[in-house]
């Protein structure tokens, strides 16, 4: 019987396996696949450097360090509502703690959001989200997961958001937009006057979602807060996070700030114990030394200026950044400028057919960049 059962099993055509076989929802063949980034190859004689993944290179705080080291409470839940977290937050972001809903890391928090504001209705039309593009590569599968329809607007040139594009991409369907800035993966920011305007030109129902998540880089004076926007307008929400300023990025600690017609919601969706006790404990040490990490943002943001100058001293054009990174704008030559320079133990964030993005990282890595761009024989341009 066994033997009989196994050969019938064994004659099945394989398109009728696969057509009773557990499938995925239809959208999973419809998304990019995340593509994060490498850690470089081992070249004899170099040391390696990791550019690609706009991490911060300096390890936390050692009262950060302190804080987490030999905890035993692993065996218990952490706060699902982050309490302490929300409450240093809002002293820290002079906002009530009741607005910041936490998450695993910004990225988490947008999910957040988006799982709440944007799906498939039960006519089953969709919600349209808005965001530029070429921007956080995550955005366009967390959209498309929520069930609902992604609409991305084309950077202008010089690798900043189209906002009057943006602003006519907005219909009835339309509830969220997100507005990156720095964006991700070009650098430069949106100015407080321009977003002001781009807020009162969409309906009030449309929620703008200012994600800040290189926000502590930024030393732009007429760049946008996000936190003044959520003050001004009931549908702003901001997002940040303690992955790259403050060096967690392993712990995944982000929040959003917005009203409470807004939490309210969120909270009902939010992910159970996404944020750890260890997580939240480590946030809490890197904010009572804030000053501490703040000089060591200023740190890289010498290092950021330090490169841009030797770039623009080789003639390259790159657009304005107000991150930890670069943006270069290689087209064709992305993936061979990446493998040029994985050749010299360093890894960075190549996209194919457009550009690559390479982070701000220790001293020594961003001299040897420096030094493989001199003799690379195709710089990048802004224009066409």
């Amino acid at each position: 019987m066994t033997d009989e059962n196994t050969a019938v099993h064994l004659e099945v055509e394989p398109h009728t396996q696969q057509a009773h076989a557990v499938q995925p929802r239809p959208v999973l063949s419809r998304l990019p696949k995340y593509a994060a980034g490498k850690p470089p190859a081992p070249i004899e004689g170099l040391i390696s450097y990791k550019l690609s993944s706009n991490e911060n290179p300096l390890p936390p705080l050692p009262a950060v360090l302190d804080a987490v080291r030999g905890r035993e409470d692993l065996f218990r839940y952490p706060d699902p509502l982050s309490t302490r977290l929300r409450v240093a937050l809002g002293r820290y972001l002079d906002v009530p703690a009741d607005d910041v809903v936490t998450g695993a890391g910004s990225l988490g928090a947008l999910t957040q959001i988006l799982n709440t504001f944007a799906g498939q209705n039960e006519d089953g039309v969709q919600d349209e989200v808005v965001y530029a593009w070429r921007s956080f590569e995550a955005y366009p599968i967390v959209v498309g997961t929520a069930g609902a329809r992604a609409v991305e607007v084309p950077l202008l040139a010089d690798g900043r958001h189209d906002l009057a594009a943006m602003a006519a991409a907005v219909n009835e369907r339309t509830t969220i937009v997100v507005l990156c800035t720095p964006n991700n993966p070009t650098g430069p920011v949106l100015t407080t006057a321009e977003v002001e305007e781009f807020v009162q030109s969409v309906p009030a129902n449309v929620m703008v979602v200012i994600d800040e998540a290189y926000t502590e880089f930024i030393r732009d004076d007429d760049a946008v807060n996000g936190l003044e926007m959520y003050r001004k307008y009931p549908n702003v929400v901001v997002l940040r996070t303690f992955s790259k300023a403050h060096g967690l990025a392993n712990l995944r600690v982000g929040y959003s700030v917005s009203r409470p017609e807004i939490t309210q919601h969120l909270r009902v969706i939010a992910t159970p114990f996404a944020v750890s006790t260890v997580a939240e404990e480590a946030a809490l040490a890197s904010l009572e030394h804030v000053d501490d990490v703040l000089v060591r943002v200023d740190s890289l943001v010498a290092e950021r200026e330090r490169v841009v100058a030797g770039l623009q001293e080789l003639g390259w054009e790159i657009p304005t950044t107000q991150a930890n990174f670069v943006w270069l704008n290689l087209r064709e030559h992305a993936v061979g400028f990446a493998e040029y320079a994985g050749r010299h133990a360093l890894s960075v964030r190549a996209f194919a057919g457009e550009g690559v993005r390479v982070s701000i990282g220790e001293v020594e890595a961003n001299t040897r960049f420096l030094e493989i761009c001199r003799n690379y024989p195709n710089p990048p341009r802004l224009s066409e």
